[in-house]
């Protein structure tokens, strides 16, 4: 896991991948199907006490390695513009993804290889919105062009894939 410096809640940290042993990964699968899930009930799935789910938790919260969110529909909180944006960039991408991720209504920035150096995505109450945040990213230095992908259904949000 490679993870970026800030300690924002979603923000990644620049550490070395944890080592999860079996029960850990199969916690995090408790948790993946229910973030609501009890201690007690995660521990009678995968063997270990509340107490000890309880610190293993934790710790998976401290490593960055999970985070328990309430997953919404935009839709359904008045956010009816949706977007992933593709970017070019020229120089440093990791300075430049760093600043995207800093404006509001970017939720999620990855660097990637391919046709756009950055995928953005991008949740706004409307088109006026959608387009102060266009707007905001291709003010960022060195970003050189973008390409919006407008939602119009959520078909399927989930992030239950499990450990492997």
């Amino acid at each position: 896991m490679t993870e970026h410096e800030d300690s924002a809640p979603g923000a990644r940290r620049n550490h070395a991948a944890p080592v999860l042993d079996e029960t850990a990964k199969r916690i995090i699968e408790q948790l993946q199907e229910d973030g609501r899930r009890s201690y007690a009930a995660i521990g009678k799935a995968v063997g270990l006490s509340e107490a000890a789910v309880r610190q293993r938790v934790q710790r998976l919260l401290e490593t960055g390695v999970v985070q328990v969110v309430g997953v919404t529909d935009p839709m359904m909180l008045g956010f009816s513009r949706q977007a992933m944006i593709g970017v070019r960039c020229n120089g440093d991408l990791n300075r430049v993804a760093d600043e995207v991720a800093g404006l509001d209504g970017c939720e999620y920035v990855v660097i990637t290889a391919g046709s756009f150096d950055l995928l953005v995505e991008v949740v706004a109450e409307d088109d006026e919105r959608l387009l102060g945040i266009l707007g905001a990213i291709r003010a960022v230095p060195d970003v050189v062009g973008t390409e919006s992908f407008l939602y119009l259904k959520l078909r399927k949000q989930t992030y239950a894939w499990g450990t492997r």
